[in-house]
């Protein structure tokens, strides 16, 4: 779980709604209708943006941000140390055997054991980087465009608001509540697309540049692992990818 993430949508959420709240008058910012406008119209026009597999895509991409713990860059360095260690000690084809999740490592693991030559090792992992980076900008667009989109529509909520309140200046006692619900559909675009939308599309941009960099640990250590197999060395020519502060 990335808490992170969670408690900056948390507390964004909250302390609106605790101002709302210390303001009085709770109900004047629940408007059906209004929702009906800004969710509906942006829902149903970024299923005419993007194709239904890309918005699911990116709807589990945004899960991923919450669900998924943010793996450390000195993580993978640790790891492939450890990898070094295994080869150093039992041999290249032992890494055959290395158990992970991440299908990356495992694929650079099968190389090195297979003796490859770094060439292809770059040449693999630079289409691993590439198709990460496609999938990721499908979901990193798919926000930032509901991000543009939600506000819009709130816009739309208020100009339908104004025009209904404009039609019955007849009723002068009517004009206040009448622009207040015109205005609540601004209200719920810019929220959602304030604390949503546009924060989860930069988590996405944050998680690409930080797998890239993963991946090019990877490279570096799998090609450190077949010119000099010395752990000492591949922890040493790691390190620099890590902070000063981080670096043992």
């Amino acid at each position: 779980m990335d808490f992170a993430t969670l408690l900056g949508l948390f507390s964004g959420l909250s302390l609106v709604m605790v101002a709302i709240f210390m303001g009085g008058q709770v109900n004047i910012f629940v408007d059906l209708p209004s929702v009906m406008i800004v969710i509906g119209g942006t829902v149903g026009t970024i299923f005419v943006a993007f194709p239904f597999e890309e918005v699911g895509q990116a709807f589990y991409a945004g899960f991923k941000a919450f669900s998924s713990r943010k793996v450390q860059v000195r993580e993978v360095v640790g790891t492939m140390v450890k990898i070094a260690e295994i080869s150093r000690r039992e041999g290249l084809i032992a890494l055959e055997n290395i158990k992970t999740e991440n299908m990356v490592l495992k694929k650079a693991c099968q190389l090195i054991a297979d003796n490859a030559d770094p060439g292809l090792i770059r040449t693999t992992l630079s289409i691993e980087i590439s198709s990460m980076k496609r999938r990721h900008k499908v979901g990193e667009e798919v926000f930032r465009r509901l991000g543009s989109i939600a506000p819009s529509f709130g816009m739309i909520g208020t100009l339908i608001g104004l025009i209904q309140m404009l039609a019955n200046l007849n009723d002068p006692k009517s004009i206040g509540p009448a622009m207040a619900v015109a205005i609540i559909t601004t209200f719920y675009g810019t929220i959602l697309a304030t604390v949503i939308f546009l924060p989860i599309a930069n988590k996405l941009r944050t998680r690409t540049l930080q797998e890239e960099l993963h991946l090019e640990v990877i490279f570096e250590g799998a090609k450190s692992i077949l010119e000099n197999n010395n752990p000492l060395l591949v922890s040493e020519k790691l390190s620099s990818f890590l902070a000063p502060r981080e670096r043992r």
